[in-house]
């Protein structure tokens, strides 16, 4: 398996409960698409900008999720798990 976040009540941190729906619904889109900039996230959550906006923020401040400037659009960021936070769902 690639670098792809497993999202399950086993794996997920605590700080997962703290947020929003429109946060979990955030984080999962990014486990299973991978990293995406907040107009994507938009596009496949069908969440309105502004609510996509508001997500992240909580996903950030919680260390759900990591963003860095986009190689391809200075003006976008691009955004993505911190997979460190998640727990192996197959140890071994």
């Amino acid at each position: 398996m690639s670098d792809q976040v497993v999202l399950t009540s086993d794996t997920a941190p605590d700080a997962v409960d703290d947020v929003p729906p429109s946060a979990k619904l955030v984080l999962t889109v990014l486990a299973h698409e991978g990293n995406l900039t907040q107009s994507r996230l938009a596009e496949e959550t069908m969440l309105p900008a502004r609510t996509v906006r508001y997500a992240l923020k909580q996903l950030e401040e919680h260390d759900l999720v990591s963003s860095q400037i986009s190689f391809a659009d200075a003006r976008q960021h691009v955004y993505s798990i911190n997979g460190d936070r998640f727990a192996d769902p197959d140890p071994r």
